[in-house]
């Protein structure tokens, strides 16, 4: 489910009888291959099970062993956000287990997550992802496959985006979800837009020209319910740190938002991230309109709410760097500047977008 920096099992080779290419040797290696298949290293190896967050995984370990008695951890992944993400083995095939111990939004994210893939085991969508394991809504615990393979970007907004091979390939698969028609029940209304746009107004994000004209266009596409679809299944966060690149094509994951949204909403999602790919972001608007008016309109509507909340969570982190100037996320990267210099660079570039946003959302309340 999450790329790990070296395989969760690991193969030891060892020297093999027989002759080198001859038909009997060939057929001792590829037996001893089956036969000395590694499992996971020790715990001790690997797990450190002392001080705080050794309580932490022994906490998620407990859980995840009660749904799943024979997972066997081999790394951690991550451990941060309220989440421990564990890789390991759940019998003979690699897994990778997920737990929220307290109640914080991870805990609720994990919810509607769990709730999602319980729903593809039902209908299954026509894209690659990891297929469940187990779950336990209760402890919010959830244990999928595990899929091998390397994050398209470690960061929600990359400095340096994939291949265009891949941003090809992940824009596809987007497409192919975007078109799948589950049931109508299976999945639940992930934004409740009038609700939204009144938040952000609230709070100052939107004034109220962009409150009108927001709602202007919203009207629009919902008057148009009787001749054009109006919703449309979505990924909810399809972003390149939420993409796997495995072998066999693009694997979507982290499905804690997936469900029914205004159309081109997981479109507006990656227009926004890639701030450094003018091209792609012009054929992410060509799709988009592609759709004619109902489709443009809504992917309007999408990109300033998903601009305005990349703006409020960007905003806050640069607070956060100004705040702790001496803490590890203020210091200087390996790579480039520090990471509130990166932080205040991502808000203005973010602050640009928005203005264009708001230039295309006019133009288009103009015309009517």
């Amino acid at each position: 489910m999450y790329p790990a920096p070296s395989p969760v099992v690991t193969r030891h080779r060892t020297a093999l009888g027989g002759a080198p290419g001859g038909p009997a040797g060939g057929f001792v290696e590829e037996r001893a291959l089956r036969q000395r298949r590694a499992g996971p290293a020790p715990t001790g190896a690997r797990l450190d099970l002392s001080g705080v967050k050794g309580e932490r995984l022994r906490g998620a370990l407990a859980a995840v062993h009660r749904i799943c008695p024979d997972f066997s951890p081999a790394r951690v992944l991550r451990d941060a956000g309220g989440a421990v993400v564990l890789a390991g083995m759940a019998g003979r095939r690699a897994a990778v287990a997920k737990c929220v111990l307290d109640d914080s939004e991870a805990g609720a994210r994990l919810d509607r997550e769990i709730a999602a893939n319980r729903a593809f085991v039902r209908h299954r969508p026509p894209v690659r992802l990891p297929r469940l394991v187990a779950d336990d809504p209760g402890t919010r615990t959830l244990i999928t496959e595990f899929v091998p393979g390397r994050a398209a970007s470690a960061r929600r907004h990359p400095s340096v985006p994939p291949s265009p091979a891949d941003l090809r390939a992940t824009l596809a698969t987007l497409t192919r979800l975007n078109a799948w028609q589950p049931a109508p029940d299976a999945f639940p209304e992930a934004i409740d837009y009038r609700a939204q746009l009144a938040r952000y107004h609230t709070l100052g994000l939107l004034t109220d020209r962009d409150l009108s004209d927001l709602h202007t266009l919203l009207h629009d596409v919902r008057s148009r319910a009787r001749h054009e679809p109006t919703r449309q299944f979505c990924h909810g966060e399809a972003l390149l740190s939420h993409v796997l690149l495995s072998p066999t094509g693009p694997v979507l994951v982290g499905w804690g938002a997936a469900g029914w949204y205004l159309p081109n909403y997981d479109l507006a999602t990656l227009w926004a991230s890639l701030g450094e790919t003018p091209l792609v972001r012009r054929q992410i608007s060509q799709r988009a309109q592609a759709g004619g008016r109902n489709g443009r309109d809504a992917f309007l509507v999408n990109l300033m709410l998903v601009l305005t909340r990349e703006i409020r969570l960007c905003d806050m982190a640069v607070r956060r760097a100004m705040d702790r100037p001496g803490s590890a996320s203020a210091e200087r990267t390996a790579s480039g500047p520090a990471y509130g210099e990166e932080q205040r660079l991502l808000l203005r570039r973010l602050h640009d977008d928005w203005a264009t946003a708001r230039r295309a959302v006019r133009a288009a309340v103009g015309t009517r």
